[in-house]
């Protein structure tokens, strides 16, 4: 039997980020992996796949609708290739897991295919076309999630169908019913909007993007009824029947009546749950929580004491940049040292175009906490770099102590957001003022002069350009 100092139970990006910490502190590593590929949900059925649809698609909506503006004439009509798309898109997959193998075996990282499942707090079978037995003083639990389902609505995975088959679909759906109208909804909704389907959204809230600032779900709200999305919020999904290739869906409005909504395909897309199955957890003494999850303390520690569990499968947002602080967090603690998370500050992005991205506090939760704020708020069409591409809809937002001008919360819908929110992320981390913001030089013409833009209408309500 192999003993290791450090066992990690997944290859998401929270494992094998952790596998490749616990490595470069000199710790002896294996990370075991259920499927032939690594990277976890994220680089096989998630992050990477889903970028890649939204980019190809993005790209086939500027050939067809904005490129006869830009002076580009086509010889003759724009068409989608889907199998090439899917195939493509495959390709970037491919690279990103291969790159994860190369990844471990650089750092010396033993690799193990098959199913983890604890024999004891130190024991783990692993249980794949063989079954063997490795020994580990630690253990990281980072297992991940899968599609949350719902109890009346039989997933078949042909028509009525999850994230996973809707990176794969074989045809464009003439019309694409998505019951949730959170981030993996909204992205695949507006990947086959763009390639031709007509597309449905029904939300139990009233509101999409329900978790971010309400302002985001307004604007996003808005710039997708004019991209044509059919949006119905406040709206309880009773039942999911197919018939055939269609696919009818029952739901209650905010009035109490009955609606129904007919496609050829319906995603569910309703969150995530914590993945647990097979593990064994109970035979370690790890004890999970009323919702799958594994319960940790404020070091990821489990009720086992050399057990740890980072990512989706502990509380917080469900996001592989979280998963890969808590796996560094983690391997650090294991060797001894002193790191920190500051979970307020972990960024989250919406990938739809116009992007969104947040970091801190809400209005909603400033108001709730009673938190005395200012608002500095800038919108994208006033930038010159926005006209020159064709990017106007969105804003940025930055929510400011009213006293100390400490930022506390930025907000912001627009071209290129998922990179601009890194600039917030910074001023924050060393508690930056609006006013630092607004005092640093900002290149021009850029989609960041909107921060500079907002920290100045937050500071003395002096935007330049507005």
């Amino acid at each position: 039997m192999k003993s290791y100092d450090v066992a990690v139970i997944g290859s998401g990006p929270g494992g094998y980020v952790a596998a490749i910490r616990c490595a470069q502190l000199g710790k002896s590593v294996a990370i075991i992996e259920k499927y032939s590929t690594m990277g976890g949900t994220c680089l096989n059925v998630g992050c990477i796949p889903s970028k890649a649809l939204l980019d190809s698609s993005h790209h086939f909506e500027d050939a067809v609708k904005h490129f006869d503006t830009h002076g580009i004439e086509l010889p003759g009509e724009v068409k989608v290739n889907l199998e090439k798309m899917m195939a493509r898109k495959q390709s970037v997959v491919n690279q990103t897991t291969v790159g994860i193998e190369f990844l471990m075996k650089k750092n010396n990282i033993e690799v193990y295919q098959g199913v983890g499942a604890f024999k004891d707090a130190t024991h783990i079978t692993i249980n794949g076309d063989t079954s063997q037995e490795i020994e580990a003083k630690y253990t990281i639990i980072a297992t991940g999630s899968k599609p949350s389902e719902l109890p009346f609505a039989s997933i078949d995975k042909e028509r009525i169908i999850t994230s996973t088959e809707a990176l794969k679909l074989k045809e464009i759906p003439n019309h694409l019913i998505i019951i949730g109208g959170g981030v993996i909804g909204l992205e695949l909704g507006q990947v086959y909007k763009r390639l031709g389907s007509e597309v449905t959204v029904i939300e139990y809230m009233d509101r999409i993007i329900p978790t971010m600032d309400k302002g985001l779900s307004k604007e996003l709200n808005k710039v997708l009824k004019k991209q044509k999305f059919n949006i119905n919020t406040s709206h309880k999904v009773t039942s999911v029947i197919r018939k055939g290739d269609n696919v009818t869906v029952t739901a209650e409005n905010k009035k109490g009546e009955t609606v129904t909504f007919a496609g050829d395909y319906c995603l569910v897309s309703v969150g995530r749950s914590a993945y647990t199955a097979g593990l064994n957890a109970e035979a370690a003494g790890v004890e999970l929580n009323e919702r799958g999850q594994v319960n940790v303390n404020e070091h990821l520690q489990t009720s086992a004491s050399n057990i740890y569990a980072i990512g989706d499968v502990v509380r917080g947002a469900m996001l592989a940049h979280k998963a890969e602080e808590e796996g560094v967090f983690v391997a650090e603690t294991i060797a001894g040292q002193k790191p920190h998370i500051n979970y307020n500050l972990i960024p989250g992005v919406v990938y739809t175009w116009p992007e969104v991205a947040a970091v801190g506090k809400t209005e909603e939760q400033l108001t709730e906490e009673g938190v005395a704020y200012k608002i500095g708020q800038f919108p994208m069409r006033a930038l010159g770099r926005s006209r020159a591409s064709m990017d106007l809809d969105g804003f940025v937002k930055i929510l400011a102590d009213h006293t100390t001008d400490e930022i506390l919360g930025v907000h912001m819908i627009g071209a290129r957001c998922a990179d601009l929110i890194a600039e917030a992320v910074v001023a924050m981390e060393f508690r930056a003022s609006a006013e630092d913001i607004s005092r640093m030089s900002h290149a021009h013409p850029t989609f960041t002069e909107a921060i500079k833009e907002a920290a100045l209408a937050a500071t003395e309500n002096r935007a330049l350009h507005i």
